[in-house]
């Protein structure tokens, strides 16, 4: 039976989603829902290590997220303009996939000047072709190599908060908006799950013998795009680039063989691993673009736990976890954490399915 868009729809009362962090990562509120028997339970997220044991293991994204959003002006006029880093298109050339705002504004041609006042740096970037709407490619003009060049980045670079915080950015958002495992440059989002993970945490799971499986998939701004089409079967997802080695296929299948738990920290985890099954349902090493688009009724292969933060209605994220723990149920338990003042989103309390 094919579900609609409007199924996943529900009240959230504004005051729910979270504008910062818990104050210390693993003190965020965790609901857990046990599938097998409907039970829930309300727990802080480091209670999480009374559930796992040896041979348990955790999938994690160490995406990195860079700080992709460029406050600048353009020449002649000086207006001031906003330019979001999507993806690099050639390293080489400096050649970036952007979203520009005001886009009517910013045409090919068109150079645009972000400089720090404070410290003189500069850079410059040309708009060399038009994408869509607001889609631009641009190229930046840097003379020097590419380490100061992504310095310079990282300079003039903000955190790449989503539009619903209502805030200007905060130095301590350049610390939480990533999780503590990040490595693989290349998200413009965070795999929110994974921020809840702290280094003690996890350090006292090693000792207790889980295991960490570590794979890569960039996100882009299409994991939060609306969805605009009732039946589901007619999204299309944006593709990201995923990349699952050796060792994470060496761990997962361990555990799948030795009937231990597979938990997916986060939804970015569950399509990565999701884009990687082998035709005997175990997991394979792979590397590429997945527009994967996980949405009921779909058959998992890989992980039989789930930890994911508390989603908005009509999200392909709420829908994926609907896949997971079932559309009834997610939507009783989403019910529960609205009354019980459970946060939501990126800087939102955590929900685990076993």
């Amino acid at each position: 039976m094919r579900m609609k868009l409007s199924q996943f729809n529900f009240e959230l009362p504004k005051e729910l989603i979270a504008e910062y962090p818990s104050e210390y990562r693993d003190e965020s509120r965790l609901m857990i829902y046990h599938k097998d028997s409907g039970k829930i339970e309300h727990k802080v997220f480091k209670d999480i290590l009374d559930y796992y044991g040896e041979g348990d293991v955790f999938v994690i994204n160490n995406t990195k997220v860079f700080p992709a959003r460029l406050y600048g002006k353009k020449e002649k006029t000086g207006a001031k303009i906003e330019v979001f880093l999507l993806r690099e298109l050639n390293r080489e050339a400096r050649l970036w996939d952007v979203l520009v705002d005001p886009a009517r504004k910013i045409r090919v041609g068109n150079k645009l000047y972000f400089n720090d006042e404070s410290d003189n740096s500069l850079l410059i970037a040309e708009v060399v072709d038009n994408t869509t709407s607001r889609g631009r490619t641009i190229r930046f003009l840097f003379d020097g190599d590419d380490a100061e060049f992504r310095a310079q980045l990282y300079n003039l670079g903000n955190t790449p908060l989503p539009g619903y915080i209502n805030r200007d950015v905060e130095p301590m958002d350049k610390e939480r908006y990533q999780t503590i495992y990040a490595k693989e440059e290349g998200a413009v989002a965070a795999p929110t799950a994974g921020l809840h993970f702290s280094r003690e945490l996890m350090k006292r799971f090693e000792l207790k013998g889980v295991e960490f499986a570590e794979v890569t998939l960039h996100v882009g701004l299409g994991t939060f795009r609306n969805i605009e089409v009732e039946d589901l079967s007619k999204h299309k997802m944006d593709a990201e680039y995923f990349k699952i080695s050796d060792k994470a296929v060496d761990i997962v299948n361990r555990a799948k063989a030795n009937g231990k738990r597979v938990c997916a920290v986060g939804t970015t985890s569950m399509r990565s691993i999701e884009s990687a099954v082998s035709a005997t349902s175990t997991l394979k090493k792979a590397e590429g673009w997945t527009n994967l688009f996980i949405y009921p009724p779909f058959e998992f292969h890989i992980a039989n736990a789930m930890i994911t933060n508390m989603h908005l209605p009509l999200s392909s994220l709420l829908i994926m976890v609907c896949a997971f723990g079932g559309h009834e149920e997610m939507m009783r338990v989403y019910q529960e954490a609205i009354k019980e003042k459970y946060r939501f989103y990126s800087y939102g309390d955590a929900m685990m399915i076993v």
